[in-house]
């Protein structure tokens, strides 16, 4: 596990619920005021638990995010670090690509994609 694994770098948020060859499911939680490190995401599917407000902070740039519970959504892959910038905990599950299809970060990426 590289430094860089959000499970490395923010184990008090991030914990690993499955894995295999294919996929690796985490569940993160955090409170508001919360901040990560950077941290980096594969090619991911984000399935929002709880409504929440976020700030992410890339080399691209900011980007704040607000994000309603029981939503699937596209994570590309990136480098980021965040924070919750409201008032509700966050809780999210990822479902993080592997192998081929993990991707590599990209440094326009910036948090979810939403179609």
């Amino acid at each position: 596990m590289n430094s860089e694994d959000p499970v490395a770098s923010n184990p008090e948020h991030y914990r690993v619920l499955f894995e295999n060859e294919h996929v690796r499911v985490l569940d993160y939680t955090d409170t508001p005021g919360v901040r990560t490190t950077p941290h980096i995401h594969p090619n991911s599917v984000m399935v929002t638990l709880s409504d929440f407000d976020r700030r992410l902070h890339t080399p691209a740039g900011t980007r704040d995010v607000t994000l309603q519970a029981a939503h699937a959504m596209w994570l590309p892959a990136q480098r980021h670090s965040g924070e919750n910038i409201g008032s509700t905990p966050t809780h999210v599950i990822f479902v993080e690509l592997k192998g081929a299809h993990a991707g590599a970060p990209a440094k326009h990426a910036v948090g979810p994609v939403t179609l």
